[in-house]
């Protein structure tokens, strides 16, 4: 009798902590819980870290997380006010916030997912479909500053002076897409433009303009070295002719001035005496066949003549 009561009580302390295994849950720091009673929430969701109890095999447990999450959209094709198409790549970070109304409205996160694609895209959509390319593009109205390397680029849609701006269209999403979400017990913490991109037809226009661009610019300074290069050449045919002339003129002056100095040696040989004179004569004479006759010229002089006279006396 003893043995069987130890035996009755041993099975209820086992049932007792089986019951107690079942029935025992921990919420870590970075979960919250919502309890269900046959598919139904039960009480208020947790959100305190530590042991809990549920009833066992009637309850159960869904645990959600409390930590930032990330929503990464996929791209998509999307036209712009001033009709251009553009592809645009958003992500956000969310969590959330009431796991009550999360648990009875989309149930987990994949349905969360499910409701984050049709809202955010969207809003977005209805965002940049109501605004100009350069809105998109640009953020602030700071001054358009050219490249002093390609001359300067006239681009009136690039100055243009914009209303919003790319970080005030994101939180315009947010507004709109926040109280939406906020029903469903999501809290949309930020959303960003990861990637804007033209479509695959306005990507070839936009490259061809970028290539004529650069084609200018280069004609530019092809156009600007030629000139450079001329400018160059005619300041060295400039200078070029005035060493000449300078040159020239200072070797005739030296010229000039040997010449002088020559015949002034000349005319006073000449006054010295008849020898001198004589002598003179001669030298002028041979210059005078020097300069007049070559190597294959033939001449006929009569012994009268001046060009002979000293060739008549030689022999004397």
């Amino acid at each position: 009798m003893i043995k069987r009561s130890y035996l009755l009580f041993g099975l209820i302390i086992v049932l007792a902590a089986f019951a107690l295994i079942l029935s025992a849950f921990v919420v870590d720091e970075a979960e919250q819980v919502i309890i269900t009673q046959f598919g139904k929430p039960v009480g208020e969701p947790i959100v305190t870290p530590g042991v809990h109890l549920k009833v066992p095999l009637i309850q159960t447990v869904h645990f959600f997380d409390k930590r930032f999450l990330e929503w990464d959209g996929a791209p998509n094709q999307i036209p712009t006010k001033d009709k251009r198409f553009i592809w645009v790549d958003t992500y956000a970070r969310w969590r959330i916030h009431d796991p009550l109304l999360f648990f009875q409205r989309v149930r987990d996160e994949r349905g969360a997912h499910t409701r984050l694609d049709d809202i955010l895209d969207g809003e977005t959509r209805n965002v940049i479909a109501n605004n100009n390319l350069v809105e998109i593009i640009r953020t602030t109205n700071r001054k358009f500053e050219a490249s002093a390397e390609i001359g300067g680029v006239d681009d009136s849609e690039a100055k243009a002076r914009i209303e919003l701006g790319r970080e005030k269209m994101t939180r315009l999403v947010i507004e709109a897409a926040a109280p939406r979400l906020k029903a469903l017990g999501i809290e949309l913490l930020d959303l960003r433009l990861k990637r804007i991109n033209y479509v695959e037809e306005v990507q070839k226009k936009i490259y061809e303009r970028m290539i004529t661009e650069r084609k200018r610019i280069a004609d530019q300074f092809r156009s600007e070295g030629q000139g450079e290069a001329a400018k160059i050449i005619g300041d060295k045919e400039r200078d070029l002719k005035k060493i000449q002339s300078e040159a020239y003129r200072t070797a005739q002056e030296i010229k000039g001035k040997a010449d002088a100095e020559a015949t002034s040696i000349y005319a006073s040989a000449y006054n010295q005496s008849s020898e001198s004179r004589t002598f003179y004569r001669f030298v002028k004479t041979m210059d005078t066949y020097k300069n007049t006759l070559s190597e294959k010229d033939w001449l006929v002089l009569s012994t009268k003549g001046d060009f002979f006279k000293f060739l008549e006396h030689s022999g004397k």
